[in-house]
C-alpha cells in the first residue's frame, strides 16, 4: 500500500520545510540533524512512529550528494564498499522491519533513550574523532568478515532511528582500516545512504509516510546542506555542537516527560 498524504495546514508544511534546512544545515556542519527534523515532524501532530519513517524517507536522498561528491575516494577499496554497502543495505532493512514488527506502543517508549544515544554520540565526537585517527595510524587492517559484523548491527540501527549512525560508522571503519579521513569518510556516507536509502525504500509502501511533508522536508535538507557547507568555514563547530547536545537533551527529556 502506498503511504498516504499528510492532511495538514498552510503553516505546518512551511514548519516542516523550515525544519529540513535546520536538519540539512546541522547535518552539514556538525551532524545530529535528526535531532532537528525528528521533533519537528512530532510538534506538527504526526505520531512518533510515522514521524520516524517520514523523516527516514525524507533525509536519505541528501546521502547521495555526498556519495557522488566524494566519488573518487572509493579509488581502490571499490570491492570493499560495494561488500560495506550491500551489508549496510541488509542492516537498514532489517532495522526497518524491526520497527514495524515491534510497533509504535514500544518505539515511543524507547525514543528518549534513542535520542539521548545520539545526544551522546554528538558529545563524544571529539573524542571518537581522535581515537579514529590514533587508530588510521596502525599497520594493520582487521579481516572483511570481522568489520562486517560491527557495520551490520551499526546499520540496523541506522535503519531503526539513524541518529548518529555516522558517528558511529566512522569510529567503526577508523578503528578497523588504515585509510586517510577523506576516504574513511566517503565510506561512512556510502553506509548511510544504504542504509537509510533501503529502508526509506522499504517504508514508503508501508502507509507510514507523510509524502508531502517529507518532500518538504527533503527539499529543505538539500538546501540547509548548501547552506552549511557556505557557512561553516565561518563557525565554531565545537560550539555548533554543543548547541546540539543541548538540544538533544531538550528534545530527550520532552519526550520522557510527556
Amino acid at each position: 500500500m502506498l503511504a498516504r498524504v499528510a492532511d495538514l495546514g498552510t503553516w505546518a508544511l512551511v514548519f516542516a520545510l523550515l525544519g529540513g534546512i535546520g536538519g540539512g544545515f546541522v547535518n552539514s556542519v556538525a551532524g545530529g540533524g535528526t535531532l532537528v527534523t525528528f521533533p519537528v515532524l512530532t510538534a506538527l501532530g504526526i505520531p512518533a512512529l510515522d514521524a520516524n519513517i517520514t523523516n527516514a524517507v525524507a533525509l536519505s536522498p541528501g546521502y547521495a550528494g555526498g556519495v557522488y561528491a566524494q566519488r573518487r575516494d572509493f579509488t581502490g577499496r571499490r570491492d570493499l564498499a560495494r561488500t560495506l554497502g550491500i551489508t549496510a543495505i541488509l542492516g537498514g532493512v532489517t532495522g526497518a522491519v524491526l520497527l514495524l514488527a515491534t510497533g509504535p506502543d514500544l518505539f515511543e517508549e524507547i525514543v528518549p533513550w534513542l535520542i539521548f544515544s545520539a545526544t551522546a554520540l554528538m558529545a563524544l565526537q571529539g573524542p571518537l574523532r581522535r581515537l579514529t585517527t590514533r587508530a588510521r595510524g596502525g599497520t594493520g587492517e582487521a579481516r572483511l568478515p570481522i568489520l562486517v559484523v560491527p557495520i551490520f548491527l551499526a546499520t540496523v540501527y541506522g535503519g531503526y532511528f539513524g541518529a548518529g549512525l555516522g558517528i558511529v560508522t566512522l569510529a567503526i571503519l577508523g578503528l578497523m582500516l588504515t585509510d586517510t579521513l577523506n576516504r574513511l569518510n566517503a565510506l561512512k556516507l556510502l553506509m548511510s545512504l544504504s542504509a537509510n536509502g533501503a529502508a526509506a525504500i522499504f517504508f514508503a509502501f508501508t502507509g507510514h509516510v507523510y509524502w508531502l511533508v517529507g518532500v518538504l522536508m527533503g527539499i529543505g535538507a538539500w538546501a540547509g546542506g548548501w547552506l552549511g557547507g557556505k557557512t561553516v568555514p565561518h563557525l565554531s563547530e565545537a560550539v555548533f555542537r554543543t548547541g546540539v547536545v543541548l538540544l538533544g537533551l531538550g528534545v530527550g527529556f520532552a519526550f520522557l516527560l510527556t
